[in-house]
């Protein structure tokens, strides 16, 4: 048994048109996709065309708390990533984005969420001291999260850290990494960069094995400069050196 992971595209049509190739390059046909589709500077709507085609194809999607500001916040009060991915997107496309659920289990024993079970907008893995240093979790903390899952496998993004975290009692957490936004920072809940120091767009691959599920993190080459001059052009030089450099 095998499938691909996506997680956190934001609107990357290039990076996430590069991943489903790489993906059909090693025969896999099953992908979930962990949220955050169009939020960003990019090319929401040509993602969002791409996104429901691949629905017609039964991949299983989870929504992330951008997806839920595209479609719960007026679009006079978004931030700029929100407001540029909604000032493109289609009524078909927002109509998707109102279908996804916020977690499902997918072939009976793999959990989705976006972030955590109970909240689609804090990190399961990660947390952040307040000098703004990013880290991994003590586990005990990821344990509480994980609580009442009964899945043996978990899987989140949202950190755009590719990370895999192994439970005390043999569950796997694993965060995919993001395809289509390598850099960013935040001031929740302190001012934090999250950087991945290169500018290929980043998945996974799950397999199934005798000794447990197994994630293999792969990372694509595509034309990652096109969508930095993008970003440019839209006004978002944060955006632009993040999609450039994987760095903030």
């Amino acid at each position: 048994m095998r499938f691909a992971a996506i997680a956190d595209i934001h609107g990357n049509c290039a990076a996430l048109q590069a991943v489903l190739e790489d993906i059909a390059g090693l025969g896999i046909r099953d992908i979930v996709n962990l949220g955050d589709c169009f939020s960003g500077p990019l090319e929401a709507d040509r993602a969002g065309d791409l996104f429901l085609l691949l629905d017609m194809h039964a991949v299983q999607t989870v929504r992330g708390n951008h997806d839920r500001y595209l479609i719960e916040t007026p679009a006079d009060a978004l931030a700029p990533s929100d407001a540029h991915a909604h000032a493109q997107l289609a009524p078909r496309h927002l109509d998707w984005l109102r279908k996804l659920p916020f977690s499902t289990i997918y072939l009976d024993e793999v959990f989705l969420c976006h972030a955590t079970p109970q909240d689609d907008n804090v990190y399961w893995l990660e947390q952040v001291s307040p000098a703004g240093h990013v880290f991994l979790k003590p586990l005990e903390e990821i344990e509480a999260l994980a609580d009442g899952i009964e899945q043996p496998l978990i899987l989140c993004g949202h950190s755009h850290i590719p990370r895999a975290v192994q439970l005390s009692d043999g569950r796997l957490i694993v965060n995919p990494g993001s395809v289509g936004c390598p850099a960013y920072d935040d001031d929740k809940p302190f001012l934090h960069k999250v950087e991945t120091g290169h500018a290929m767009a980043s998945y996974a691959v799950l397999e199934k094995t005798a000794s447990g599920w197994v994630p293999q993190f792969r990372n694509v080459p595509y034309d990652h400069m096109a969508m930095s001059r993008l970003a440019a052009e839209n006004g978002r030089p944060d955006w632009a050196m993040a999609l450039a450099t994987g760095r903030v």
